[in-house]
């Protein structure tokens, strides 16, 4: 059964850096793309960057030069660090990923809150 499981969560001061990972497990065969989505109260779940597996990687505009994503194949893992956070930045971050296990899906992750307040 494969789990996707987050951590690297917290409450930062507007301008700081958070890193968050995402290790998937369970009968995995193989990982395509791998991405962070964000859900902040009241509102929807959006994109905020994929990477495939062959490492094209695409971002929401509004965090491109401040957020970088990245993967580790071997460790099945995918990471998100987070510089020059923003209040508008706060969100439960969510990890997705299509993976082939004895058939093809989605799977997401049970989210971890990003908090950036002073």
């Amino acid at each position: 059964q494969v789990q996707l499981v987050e951590s690297g969560g917290g409450l930062v001061q507007p301008g700081g850096s958070l890193r968050l990972s995402c290790a998937a497990s369970g009968g995995i065969f193989e990982i395509y793309t791998m991405g962070w989505y964000r859900q902040a109260a009241g509102k929807q779940r959006e994109p905020v960057a994929t990477i495939s597996r062959g490492g094209t990687i695409n971002y929401r505009v509004s965090v491109k030069g401040r957020f970088t994503i990245s993967r580790d194949n071997a460790k099945n893992t995918v990471y998100l660090q987070m510089n020059s956070l923003k209040p508008e930045d706060t969100a439960a971050y969510y990890c997705n990923a299509d993976i082939r296990t004895t058939s093809r899906s989605w799977y997401w992750g049970q989210g971890t809150q990003v908090t950036v307040s002073s």
